[in-house]
């Protein structure tokens, strides 16, 4: 048998649910009819104002003129308060720096150099400070402008931590570092210790002369056999070491590309002692890796005194004043080290990269 929906007996309030509902689709139509007609009739034609609006718009046109009649009057009298606030910030002229000090961003928006009392070496610097952002970028390069500036002001002040060259502000320092501001190097150094000392040995046996590689020798026996001299390679003395050569080019923080970094064996014979100094720059740190250490052997820097100790490394920050002396006796033969510059941990990679070019061995 089969059924249809005529055969079915449906109650009255479905009907009256179906005449319902299309009672409610008519009134929402005639609501949106309703709303279009009201946007379209508030679409004015230019020229013709709507009479609901026309009032509020007068109210409206009235309160901005009283508000910009006043702006206008404060305009004149906060001008040059304004001026004086966003100058030293937009101004490409104006070098003219704080009372504080703290303008040293200055130089970077300026055409302007240092004030008269600053040294051939500084605006040398600048220079090429100045050719390098050509080049790439002023980003990151805030800390660098301060130190250029205040050089002077750094070589007139007495103080324990003076480097002679260049010195970068807000860098924390102390006058020797943990192992862990270089652990991969030191690490990397102390490993190859025995290698390093087999070719020492074997240079220091064919004598110290300076037809042999070897530099600044002085007496009590002081002398300096240069791998990286000023951040150029020496290729005689590196051939003489090629394990020592390699171990350096395996270091992540060498400074091995401008002139403030240098790497060698240093000696230091008895009775000897180099006076009171300080380092070009507080951008490295110099390690000792302790190769022969007799007795009596001392490194004092910044008022604080330290040994050597053979196949070990010492993180020494020379931009303090430093003296080393060996006070051992005759018999006890040279103090010797493998020195090697490393950059300060708190050196950033685009201030690591500006100071290649500034101090780049070619300029």
């Amino acid at each position: 048998m089969y059924w249809t929906m005529n055969t079915l007996p449906l109650p009255q309030y479905v009907e009256l649910g179906v005449h319902s509902l299309s009672g409610l689709l008519w009134t929402l139509l005639l609501l949106f009819l309703w709303h279009c007609y009201r946007i379209g009739s508030d679409l004015t034609l230019p020229g013709h104002a709507h009479a609901g609006k026309l009032k509020s718009n007068s109210r409206r046109s009235m309160i901005s003129r009283s508000v910009s009649c006043i702006k206008t009057k404060g305009s004149a009298r906060s001008k040059q308060s304004r001026s004086d606030q966003i100058g030293p910030f937009i101004s490409m002229d104006r070098v003219k720096e704080d009372e504080q000090g703290t303008g040293y961003l200055t130089p970077v928006l300026s055409h302007s150099l240092f004030p008269a009392q600053a040294t051939a070496e500084a605006k040398k610097l600048y220079k090429a400070l100045q050719e390098y952002a050509k080049r790439y970028s002023w980003v990151g390069m805030g800390r660098i402008h301060k130190g250029l500036r205040e050089q002077v002001k750094q070589n007139d002040l007495p103080a324990i931590q003076k480097p002679h060259l260049f010195f970068l502000p807000d860098v924390p320092s102390v006058p020797f570092f943990p192992r862990d501001a270089h652990r991969h190097d030191i690490e990397l150094l102390e490993a190859s210790y025995p290698v390093i000392l087999a070719e020492f040995q074997a240079v220091y046996q064919r004598g110290i002369d300076s037809k042999t590689g070897w530099t600044c020798v002085g007496p009590k026996g002081q002398a300096v056999f240069p791998l990286y001299n000023a951040g150029v390679y020496m290729t005689g003395n590196c051939r003489s070491c090629p394990c020592t050569y390699r171990t350096l080019l395996s270091l992540r923080t060498f400074i091995n590309s401008n002139s403030l970094g240098s790497a060698g064996f240093w000696l230091l014979g008895p009775g000897a002692s180099l006076a009171s100094s300080y380092g070009p720059t507080n951008t490295r740190l110099r390690c000792h890796l302790g190769l022969q250490t007799p007795p009596l052997c001392e490194l004092v820097v910044g008022g604080e005194p330290q040994c050597w100790s053979e196949g070990h490394c010492l993180l020494v920050d020379d931009s303090f004043l430093h003296t080393i002396s060996h006070k051992g006796p005759p018999e006890s033969g040279p103090r010797v080290i493998l020195s090697v510059d490393l950059w300060h941990p708190n050196v950033a990679a685009a201030e690591r990269q500006a100071l290649d070019y500034m101090f780049s061995p070619d300029l």
